[in-house]
């Protein structure tokens, strides 16, 4: 299953893309990893997709990726009479504590009540991604009395966004908790964080998932972008989540953001996800619009590992075909000669050690005499990321003992990840690397090779060798 491009696919799971076939047919056309959304279905549901993938990662003996995507502290407004009511600009709208109330045009209970403490007078108020915007005028413990800046129609349990306030909320809710305790016992890879507001929110997130699962944060509150810098070092993966941070933040603000956590996350090494309404049209429409094709095009320029599908696959009339043109618009991105350009562009190496060094060599090296691929013999991952950060203009074949973190390095850029066993010499990892880049078509009699790795085997982070092989 070896993919002609190096940014990765991530596809969402839903009613639309529920069977063995839907699945085996996402994958055959492109996808890399898939997302579980566990804001929506049953923990059978998800169990029966994960084991579908599973099966399907030994059908065709390569590794498949699994993002479990919790729920978070989403603030909903509770259920309306008459399932929803029209608010009039300039009238007054109380938010209420009471538990379970049945809202109407003037009063409605909401999912969160315990943030009214940290909302101020004059702090604005976001409903339905933004359609409609209310102020606090004034507050009380049990309630918020607004008024309707701009108006609209708002149906049962719609979302609320406050964009400039951090809130007395852990990143994990008690459904959370609950999920992290049913994924506990499946084989999945990433779990993602939602509405993280500080780097507090992922330690207490490590504290529970520990090593099982590799965390990737999701930044889709304007006010994590202040901590950006600590976040990325406490996770392993980010995802520009475009949905809510479209919301709280300008619209005009948000490529810049985008372009920023790239680059920011590319320079700590961790990959990064570009997620939401990159082929949305697509829901309903064999073919994407000028826009989305662009969209998709600029976070694979900007240096995304990974480009996200969500509704699109999950929920939409046309999956595969989503997934289909996603992929063709990665492969003629990743031929342009600007690309190629932008990607080896130089950025900041004030911090890199010795093992960074050797991985800067073997892209030179590849690139003078023309290797045919980079191949990291890692342990924990480590010298895999390195690989994949410096951008080489050939792939990069991640050799691991480990299934769990061959599974997890398919969200790198330009990785194509093979389990083998473990090593204890260098003259072992070369052969497995040839065995490895022939079987796999990386590579044919007379190629050459660039092997990278750490020895004494074990040491995470060690990478100091470097060897160029022929293929005998």
């Amino acid at each position: 299953m070896r993919r002609l491009r190096s940014a990765k696919i991530v596809s969402t799971l839903g009613p639309s893309s529920d069977t063995e076939m839907a699945i085996r047919g996402l994958f055959e056309t492109g996808v890399d990893i898939f997302r579980l959304n566990f804001s929506h279905g049953t923990h059978e549901e998800h169990k029966n997709r994960i084991d579908i993938i599973r099966k399907l990662e030994g059908d065709y003996n390569h590794p498949v990726g699994i993002i479990v995507d919790l729920q978070g502290p989403k603030i909903r407004v509770s259920k309306f009479e008459n399932k929803k009511v029209l608010l009039s600009e300039g009238s007054t709208f109380i938010l209420d504590s009471q538990i379970n109330l049945i809202g109407n045009s003037s009063r409605v209970s909401i999912s969160n009540p315990e943030i009214y403490s940290s909302l101020n007078i004059g702090t604005e108020l976001l409903l339905d991604d933004g359609k409609i915007k209310l102020i606090v005028k004034n507050k009380s413990d049990n309630e918020l009395e607004t008024v309707v800046l701009v108006g609209g129609y708002l149906s049962s349990n719609k979302g609320l966004n406050i964009p400039n306030a951090e809130l007395p909320m852990s990143a994990l809710t008690q459904k959370d908790l609950t999920d992290i305790e049913f994924i506990s016992t499946m084989e999945i890879d990433w779990v993602a964080l939602s509405f993280v507001q500080r780097p507090e929110d992922i330690l207490e997130a490590r504290e529970l998932i520990g090593n099982k699962a590799g965390i990737l944060t999701k930044l889709e509150k304007p006010l994590a972008i202040k901590h950006l810098d600590e976040i990325i070092k406490l996770s392993d993966a980010i995802m520009v989540a475009r949905g809510d941070l479209g919301v709280e933040a300008p619209p005009e603000d948000v490529p810049g953001m985008q372009k920023k956590i790239i680059q920011s996350a590319r320079i700590e090494g961790k990959p990064v996800i570009v997620a939401t309404q990159m082929l949305e049209s697509m829901i309903s429409s064999p073919t994407p619009t000028r826009a989305e094709a662009s969209d998709v095009a600029t976070a694979v320029f900007d240096g995304a590992d990974a480009v996200m599908l969500s509704a699109e696959t999950a929920a939409g009339d046309y999956p595969v075909e989503s997934v289909a043109i996603m992929n063709r618009i990665i492969m003629s991105v990743e031929s342009d000669d600007h690309y190629k350009t932008v990607q080896s562009a130089k950025f900041d190496r004030s911090h890199f050690t010795d093992a960074d060094a050797i991985t800067v060599a073997a892209k030179q090296v590849a690139h003078t005499i023309d290797a045919c691929a980079i191949v990291t013999f890692t342990k924990t991952g480590s010298t895999t990321l390195r690989a994949a950060r410096e951008r080489p203009d050939v792939p990069i074949l991640g050799l691991t003992p480990d299934l769990r973190i061959a599974r997890r390095m398919l969200l790198l850029w330009g990785v194509h990840p093979a389990q083998t066993s473990y090593f204890e010499d260098f003259p072992d990892v070369v052969e497995s690397a040839i065995k490895v880049a022939s079987q796999s078509e990386f590579a044919n009699k007379g190629d050459s090779l660039v092997v990278t790795a750490g020895v004494p085997f074990g040491t995470p982070g060690a990478t100091n060798v470097l060897r160029i092989v022929k293929v005998p």
